[in-house]
């Protein structure tokens, strides 16, 4: 457990989690589903039955080459980052990374501080060499993050998503270790 700053001087608690925030969890992703256009799911679409997700956030946190953050306010979840690996000999070495945050946290470089940590931890545990991670095509400000942060454009899948009667690419963008 640590502390990070934001731009507007609050401090963010940052922890890993574990299979008690299994609802916590839940609950938030069917919030912030609701705030933006830009993530897999929707509001109320992140169906999961509380028990197989705890028993994912338990095995999660015995991988050697995975991990997943909660950023706490006032012990609420604000934003979640992670990077998740197959447990498979082949593809073990490859993390996918994931971040969400809680649109009254945007602007304050909460994203960028937990992927610059995840980076880094990936960077320290002996498996991980990529990190790979998908985006919408249109949401122009993650990929100028993701840029900045060294990753790179590694292909385009058409019209992968469904969003407001529109069809959206999506990026796949990655970063060698």
């Amino acid at each position: 457990m640590f502390e990070m700053f934001l731009k507007n001087g609050d401090s963010v608690t940052i922890r890993e989690a574990k299979k008690d925030d299994a609802k916590s969890i839940i609950d938030f992703y069917n919030i912030v589903g609701g705030e933006t256009n830009f993530l897999s799911f929707g509001k109320n679409e992140f169906i999961r039955d509380l028990i197989e997700y705890q028993n994912f956030l338990e095995s999660t946190s015995n991988e050697e080459n995975s991990i997943i953050l909660l950023a706490l306010k006032n012990n609420q979840i604000i934003s979640i980052a992670s990077i998740n690996s197959s447990q498979k000999e082949r593809t073990k070495h490859v993390g996918t990374l994931g971040i969400v945050v809680k649109k009254d946290y945007w602007g304050l470089s909460l994203g960028k501080m937990l992927m610059e940590y995840l980076i880094k931890w990936a960077t320290q545990n002996k498996i991980s060499k990529k990190i790979q991670l998908t985006c919408n095509e249109d949401n122009e400000k993650a990929i100028l993050l993701y840029k900045n942060l060294g990753f790179e454009v590694e292909g385009v899948i058409k019209e992968d998503v469904f969003i407001n009667g529109k069809y959206n690419n999506t990026v796949i963008m990655g970063l060698s270790l």
